[in-house]
């Protein structure tokens, strides 16, 4: 066990982990030959085509140090902020970590708070300043954030380079001099922590694990603590590229098992595994729970894909444990599911992964966030979707989520940027100088009022250079109104959204407009009205499409011109009655993207 030493590598967004990755498995030679590729990790088409880790991922390397062979687990975790409960999974699973700060931009939103995860959890810190060869590096100062940081001596800090391979060994010596050993007996009952699950359509559920205590055989029967069900464990080994089949493993190791699960709900992520003759005496505290902030509606196309869509939704979330859902329905759409996402940016790689993985086609609504609705009678409701609101009469008050954001940028952005968050209802709560040009802004906002474009928006005023991290700070009382869009005076639910007094007539107009563009026309005139309760506050005609009648009139008395179009006025009337309203899939996209 002395010489196992598992870690993780933490870092913002394109700092180059998955790059540095790449140099210690090919200066292990871990992976070499046709095996080496960029980005060795990134094994889903959706990583490689965006440049970006969605999903952590374990490999072990041999090192040799001193006449001793050393087993490195390593753990390349995702950088955005919707991924970070990827991120703190991983970090349960690890003894240290490899700080990555790209030398040309410096510290950001998410190292802060990637750091502070590890922090929480006492891993041992390894700075490593990467991206040295760019000529646009400023080794110094950024050396002077990590110390101020970390409090660090400026020497513990390793200098690298991913592309080059500069600093490989000094980081390599540095795991196995500074992160300590996996504690844990390997005599002890058998407890081993599920972090990470994928679905496999062959050999059922693959649950990655790490020993903390005892030792699991090849052919054991086990139990999984939470579930309380029973297996053998069929095939178990460690994680190099490919799986590699062992027949022991003990306590510090990370490995996987197969049991022939085939159910999805049989795994969680979090869950301990133990033997079922000597079970240890309590699980291990796994993960705090997931708390999805964006909610949105996923409809299939065809109504009668709902169960393929339910079985696709089960197997995602095996290997996205973030991903939270159940089931709804809509006038609109039929039966589908609410789903919960921790970003806009992670509900676009579901939407995206059901279509590649299980080629489903779905429809997303609206996304939105849960609101607490105080009653009249003293109840309390939480509400995910508008059209669960209460009657406007029985509501007391509306609370909904604030969130605590940093924003790190260079203070040539400043004015800019408080705009913006002033725009979005913010608050200020300090700014304060994290270096030189650098400041780090804080305020706390409307959860509500991010998830649309505020990081989109953020990036654009800022030129790529603020980032931002968030994390919730409790709810607070608003004056929130129910926005309803009404077709020919038929409200469409996919469409309501619930929306601040100020900002609601502005919107309303605005969905209105976008609307009465894409609506294709028909053979009636279409009303397409915003609402707030029963009073309208903005509205839209669709002209229908018209036949000319009174051509066949060739002058002659204006009343024969109008008796025929009165006949046709009777027509549409009785028309608009039986005729529905498609509301085509581009004006939910659109709605989405008002600006």
């Amino acid at each position: 066990m002395n010489n196992i030493r598992n870690f993780c590598i933490i870092a913002h967004i394109d700092h180059g982990k998955s790059t540095l990755a790449d140099r210690l498995l090919e200066f292990t030679q871990t992976v070499s030959g046709k095996d080496m590729q960029a980005q060795v990790l990134d094994n889903m088409d959706l990583e490689r085509e965006r440049g970006i880790t969605i999903k952590s991922h374990a490999i072990q390397m041999k090192y040799a140090c001193q006449d001793e062979i050393y087993t490195l687990n390593l753990i390349d975790t995702p950088g955005h902020v919707d991924f970070s409960y990827e991120v703190s999974r991983s970090i349960a699973a690890c003894e240290g970590a490899l700080l990555i700060i790209d030398a040309t931009q410096g510290i950001q939103a998410q190292t802060i708070s990637n750091l502070y995860m590890a922090i929480e959890h006492d891993l041992e810190i390894i700075p490593v300043m990467n991206k040295m060869d760019m000529d646009s590096a400023m080794p110094e100062e950024v050396e002077d954030q990590i110390v101020d940081l970390l409090g660090c001596k400026p020497e513990e800090i390793i200098r690298a380079s991913g592309k080059t391979g500069m600093g490989i060994e000094e980081i390599l010596a540095a795991i196995v001099e500074r992160i300590p050993a996996p504690k844990g007996e390997p005599d002890a009952p058998l407890q081993a922590l599920i972090f990470d699950s994928v679905f496999n359509p062959f050999r059922g559920i693959i649950a990655y694990f790490k020993i903390e205590n005892g030792t699991i055989k090849k052919g054991d029967l086990v139990k999984f603590v939470n579930t309380g069900k029973e297996y053998n464990a069929d095939e178990i080994g460690v994680l190099k590229l490919d799986m590699s089949p062992a027949d022991t493993l003990s306590a510090g190791n990370v490995g996987y098992i197969i049991s022939g699960i085939k159910t999805s709900k049989e795994v969680k992520v979090g869950d301990t595994i133990t033997h079922v003759k000597r079970p240890c005496e309590k699980a291990i505290s796994g993960f705090e729970e997931v708390k999805p902030m964006v909610f949105a509606g996923v409809y299939p196309i065809e109504a009668e894909d709902f169960e393929d869509l339910r079985s696709s939704l089960e197997k995602l979330q095996l290997n996205d444990a973030s991903l939270t859902f159940e089931p709804e329905s809509s006038v609109a759409l039929g039966f589908g599911f609410r789903c919960g996402f921790l970003g806009l940016l992670h509900m676009e790689i579901i939407q995206e992964r059901l279509d590649r993985e299980f080629d489903m086609n779905v429809i997303t609504t609206v996304p939105n966030v849960s609101y607490k609705v105080h009653t009249k009678k003293g109840e309390l409701l939480e509400v995910h979707n508008p059209a669960g609101l209460p009657d406007i009469m029985a509501i007391d008050t509306i609370e909904e989520p604030y969130i605590r954001a940093s924003v790190i940028t260079r203070t040539d952005y400043i004015g800019q940027i408080m705009t913006l968050c002033l725009g979005k209802r913010g608050e200020l709560i300090k700014q304060e100088y994290v270096s030189g040009n650098r400041i780090e802004i804080i305020y706390d906002l409307p959860l509500g009022e991010i998830v649309f474009d505020f990081y989109d928006k953020l990036k654009s005023i800022s030129k790529g250079y603020a980032s931002f991290d968030y994390h919730m700070n409790g709810w607070r009382p608003s004056k929130l109104v129910k926005l309803d869009i009404l077709l020919n005076g038929e409200s469409v639910d996919a469409l309501s959204s619930l929306i601040h007094f100020d900002n609601a007539v502005s919107l309303g107009r605005r969905m209105c407009e976008k609307l009465s563009e894409l609506i294709p026309r028909q053979q009636f005139d279409i009303a397409v009205q915003a609402a707030i309760g029963a009073k309208i506050i903005a509205r839209e005609t669709i002209k229908a499409v018209r036949k000319d009648v009174t051509a066949k009139c060739y002058g002659g008395d204006v009343t024969r011109k109008r008796k025929l179009l009165e006949k046709q006025k009777k027509g549409k009337k009785r028309m608009k009655q039986i005729g529905s309203v498609e509301v085509p899939q581009k004006a939910f996209l659109a709605v989405l993207k008002l600006d």
